[in-house]
C-alpha cells in the first residue's frame, strides 16, 4: 500500500483486462487508445509489465509497456507483443492512465514510481516513453529527460521521447 495515496499496487492478470480497456478508452482518443484485443494480447505476453493501482478495491490507474533491448520506442511495439524481451535492457512505457474521476490525487505518480522502482530492481538501463508536449514537465519530475520529437506517429499525434536512464 502506498502510504501517501492509500493506493494498492500490483501486477495485472487476465481478469483485469476489461477494466484496463475501459480506463484506456477514457484516457486516450480512439486513434491512440489500445483496443481490447491489444490489451488482452499484452496481458498474455507480459502481465508483469502492467502496474495497476487500486483505490478502495477499484482499479483507478495503471502503467504498461514491454521490455526490450532496443533503445527507442517504436510504433510497432504497441501492436506486436512478440517484440517483448523479458531480459531487455529498457522498459518501454506505452501508457500512464488514470480514470478521469480519480485524477490529481497522486495515483499516476504512485504507479509510475513503482514501475521505475521495479525497472531499477530488474537491472534495466532505464525507461523510455513518448508523451505529448504538455506532459513533459510531469515526466521530468521522475527524472525523465526530453530527447525531443519522437519518430512516433502513433494515432496521428505529435510525440516527444522521454528517457529515464539509471546511472551505472
Amino acid at each position: 500500500m502506498n502510504g501517501k495515496t492509500g493506493l494498492e499496487i500490483r501486477n495485472a492478470s487476465i481478469g483485469d483486462a476489461k477494466r484496463i480497456s475501459e480506463i484506456e478508452n477514457e484516457c486516450f482518443p480512439k486513434s491512440e487508445a489500445a483496443g481490447a484485443e491489444s490489451i488482452l494480447r499484452r496481458l498474455k505476453a507480459f502481465p508483469n509489465h502492467f502496474w495497476l493501482g487500486f483505490y478502495g478495491g477499484k482499479l483507478v490507474s495503471f502503467v504498461n509497456g514491454l521490455s526490450t533491448k532496443e533503445k527507442d520506442l517504436r510504433d510497432e511495439m504497441y501492436e506486436d507483443e512478440g517484440l517483448h524481451d523479458e531480459s531487455g535492457e529498457w522498459q518501454m512505457i506505452f501508457g500512464v492512465d488514470t480514470a478521469p474521476e480519480f485524477r490529481h490525487r497522486g495515483f499516476a505518480s504512485a504507479v509510475m514510481e513503482k514501475a521505475v522502482s521495479d525497472a531499477r530492481a530488474q537491472n534495466r538501463k532505464g525507461l523510455v516513453l513518448t508523451c505529448k508536449e504538455e506532459l513533459i514537465p510531469f515526466y521530468e519530475r521522475f527524472g525523465f529527460r526530453n530527447e525531443g520529437p519522437s519518430l512516433s506517429s502513433h494515432g496521428g499525434a505529435k510525440w516527444f521521447q522521454m528517457r529515464l536512464a539509471f546511472a551505472d
